[in-house]
């Protein structure tokens, strides 16, 4: 069965460009363009890991992870923040809010796949 992986960044780029890094592994990628639409998918279908963006209109990534983790049923998924913001202090409030992993953009599609498969197998 085929890993999904919900991707949220309002970035279209982005978003094609880590589904198509993934969807090479044989993952099957979700995208959406901000947090609330990735809060409305997650009931739909099982997810089994998340990347998400900080800076996103409506929901940011901040607020996402935040209500990932306070939702009993998706707490335990695996979140991965990619986000162009590389200061520590961004990267410490990313981890502190629940996040697994922090990447910074511009990124290399071998890394995105190295940290996904940390998570998921």
């Amino acid at each position: 069965m085929k890993k999904v992986v919900l991707i949220a960044d309002d970035s279209p780029t982005i978003r094609k460009f880590v589904a198509f890094s993934l969807t090479m592994q044989g993952m099957e990628v979700i995208a959406v363009s901000d947090g609330m639409e990735a809060l409305e998918k997650l009931p739909q279908q099982k997810v089994d890991l998340i990347i998400t963006d900080l800076n996103m209109p409506n929901l940011d990534g901040f607020e996402l992870i935040k209500a990932i983790r306070e939702n009993d049923e998706y707490q335990d998924i695996p979140i991965i923040i990619l986000s162009s913001l590389s200061g520590s202090e961004e990267i410490e409030r990313g981890m502190n809010s629940g996040a697994n992993s922090y990447l910074v953009k511009p990124f290399d599609p071998k890394r995105i796949q190295y940290e996904v498969a940390k998570y998921i197998s």
